[in-house]
Parts: structure tokens; C-alpha cells; sequence
């Protein structure tokens, strides 16, 4: 008998590597290679989570109504153009699912998200990426390498694991180059930690234009990433198609209930965002002063340039790190070889991943053995 096979170029795709959560002993440690959130997710969130146990035999709301009406309430938009998810992941997928076939190409930048490129294949489509400028997108990179038969363009922004930033001035000047038949996403799953006043994470492109989508979660600045819960803003003919296709119940009851808390509890995401602000600074500062480089993040994250030494390397330093119970993220699946990704944490762990780092670059011949 022939076994099964799944369909062709399955088989070719890289599965995606998360963030570790233990030490290569297998011991737990210091997570600081996800991007989660500092402070954790808001108690009121936590208590709406709780609160579902005693109804979990009852299906969620399929279409998630409340949970978009608090996202629109929010954000200012019309909750008809808000679709959620299981994680913008989910999203993601559907969109390549939506408009890729087998022959099309789907346009990312180079260091970008590694699922665009995973679901894209899944699609049966090709990814295509174009160089970056500096670490950062780069609009010119993307324009040349459009070709007639890309369908999508996906943009981080700000982009992980760099955590640089495009303007709204050079998102509006992509969408006006891109042809009217490529949709535009733009994933702006950190736009919460943003401030700079040249950002914007996508809305007004979305509401001018019927070609674009703006994806965000609850991972990152609500902290709620074991729920997965993500949406989009879309126009209304996306909305549409991906309600068509997504799982008729893809949104957990107890994610939807603390959607809506983690919403409603502003002064404590604004107590995230100030945390983020100060502590990303700092260890930016703290990195630099040892010898390292960091590209200018506005996420909650830094990404790390180790010297081209084997001593102290990124290899060397994530294995002295782990030594010490603190893990952070290589980087090698995005094409920095020689680099570590640090999300920004509490106050204790941040000083002890710049006390072990201050360790290992004074003596890297030591550290490394």
C-alpha cells in the first residue's frame, strides 16, 4: 500500500522555533526570549478568565461580538471591520489561505516575521525577501521587488526581532506604489509600546483603502499570550472572506472575557508602557556601555550584536547565560547569526541579565568554557 502524502512543498517548510522556556539542562529559568510582557496581564483580566470556569460547557460566541465591540470602543473603529482570531497567527494564515495560490509570491522584508514565510508555503505560494537598509525595512527594496505575480505584502512594523519602525510616511508612499490588486498587511503586533510621533500602526491606511489589513494581538502589551487571542482591521470584503473560512468557534470563551477586561483596564497597559519605556532604555544604555550593539527598538525588545569572536560570541554568551538561568532568544532562524534577542523584563531580571552579560564580556575566554 502507497502511503499518505501531504500536499507538495509541506514538507519543505522549516517549522517555526519559539522562544525556549528551559535552560539546554532542562531546568527552568529566566524566560526572556518571547516578547511577554513585564508586568504580566491585568488583574481584572485574570479574574474574567477565572469567572468562565463555572460556564465552560457552553460554546464561546462564534462571532466574538462583545469582545469586537470592545476592540472598536477601544481603537476608535467600526467593530463590522474587526475580525478576531487565535492569536494574529491565526490571521495570518487565513489571509495567505484567502489569497495565495500555488504560483503567486508574497512579499515580506528581509529579518521579518518568520510565519509569513511559513504560511505562505503552506499556501503553495512563494515568499520572497526583500534586503533591508540598516536593519530597517526598506520601501525602495520592496517596490523593485514586486513582480507581476505578487499577491501580499506583509510588514512588520515595528518589526521583530529588530524593533525598528517605519513612519507613516513611507507606509502611505508603499501602498500608493503597490498595484491596486496586492493586499497589504501590515502587522503591528507591538504598536502599544510605540511612541514616537511619526508612527501609526495602520488604522487610517485601513479606512482609506480597500487593499490593506492591520493585524494586532493580546500577546504583547496585554500579556495574555497562553489565551491566543489576536484581531484585524480589515475592510468589509476581507472581513467577508475570512469569516467564510476560520473555525466556526476559533475564539475561546475565556480569551474573549479577558479581551474585554484587559481593554477596559487602561491605567494598567499605560503602567506597562511607562515600565517598557524606562527599562528598555536603560538596558539599551546598560548594553552599550559593555561593548554591544543594539539596534534602536521601539518594541520591547533589544537585539543584541555579540563581537565576531568565539569567546564571545552570541553561541558563547546564550550558553553563560543559560549557565546562569536566563534565557534569551538566538536569533539564527532570521538571519543574524551572531545575535541574541532580550525582551525587556522586570526590574530584578533585567539587572541580572546586564550583571551576567558584564561577566561574561570582561572575561569571554572563561565564561565560554
Amino acid at each position: 500500500m502507497s502511503p499518505i502524502r501531504p500536499n507538495p512543498g509541506l514538507l519543505d517548510i522549516e517549522p517555526y522555533q519559539g522562544g525556549k522556556a528551559l535552560t539546554a539542562s532542562g531546568r527552568a529559568a529566566t524566560k526572556l526570549s518571547s516578547n511577554e510582557s513585564a508586568l504580566g496581564p491585568s488583574p481584572h483580566a485574570v479574574a474574567a478568565f477565572q469567572d468562565v470556569a463555572a460556564r465552560l460547557r457552553r460554546y464561546p460566541d462564534g462571532s466574538a461580538k462583545a469582545l469586537r465591540e470592545a476592540i472598536a470602543d477601544h481603537y476608535g473603529l467600526n467593530a463590522e471591520h474587526v475580525i478576531c482570531g487565535n492569536g494574529s497567527d491565526e490571521i495570518i494564515q487565513l489571509l495567505c489561505q484567502a489569497y495565495l495560490s500555488p504560483g503567486d509570491e508574497m512579499l515580506y522584508s528581509e529579518h521579518g516575521f518568520s510565519l509569513y514565510a511559513i504560511a505562505a508555503r503552506a499556501a503553495g505560494a512563494t515568499p520572497v525577501a526583500a534586503p533591508e537598509k540598516n536593519r530597517v525595512t526598506d520601501v525602495d527594496a520592496l517596490l523593485t521587488s514586486v513582480s507581476p505575480a505578487t499577491r501580499i505584502v506583509f510588514i512588520a512594523n515595528p518589526n521583530n526581532p529588530t524593533g525598528t519602525y517605519l513612519p507613516l510616511s513611507e507606509l502611505q508612499r508603499l501602498r500608493t506604489e503597490l498595484r491596486s490588486d496586492i493586499l497589504l498587511v501590515l502587522d503591528a503586533a507591538y504598536a502599544e509600546f510605540v511612541r514616537r510621533n511619526d508612527y501609526a500602526a495602520g488604522i487610517e491606511l485601513v479606512a482609506g483603502h480597500d487593499n490593506v489589513v492591520m493585524t494586532r494581538t493580546f500577546s504583547k502589551i496585554y500579556a495574555l499570550a497562553g489565551l491566543r487571542l489576536g484581531w484585524a482591521y480589515c475592510p468589509r470584503a476581507v472581513v467577508d472572506v475570512l469569516n467564510r473560512i476560520r473555525g466556526p468557534f476559533n475564539i475561546n470563551a475565556a480569551a474573549q472575557a479577558a479581551g474585554i477586561a484587559a481593554l477596559q483596564d487602561r491605567a494598567f497597559t499605560e503602567a506597562a508602557i511607562d515600565h517598557n519605556e524606562k527599562w528598555l532604555a536603560w538596558l539599551d544604555t546598560e548594553l552599550r556601555q559593555l561593548g554591544l550593539r543594539t539596534e534602536p527598538s521601539v518594541g520591547n525588545f533589544l537585539l543584541i550584536s555579540f563581537p565576531e569572536t568565539a569567546a564571545k560570541s552570541a553561541q558563547a554568551a546564550d550558553g553563560f547565560l543559560q549557565q546562569q538561568g536566563l534565557i534569551l532568544r538566538r536569533m539564527e532562524s532570521y538571519g543574524f547569526t551572531n545575535a541574541l534577542r532580550l525582551t525587556v523584563g522586570t526590574e530584578a531580571e533585567n539587572k541580572a541579565v546586564i550583571a551576567a552579560l558584564r561577566l561574561f564580556m570582561q572575561d569571554g575566554n572563561d565564561a565560554a568554557k
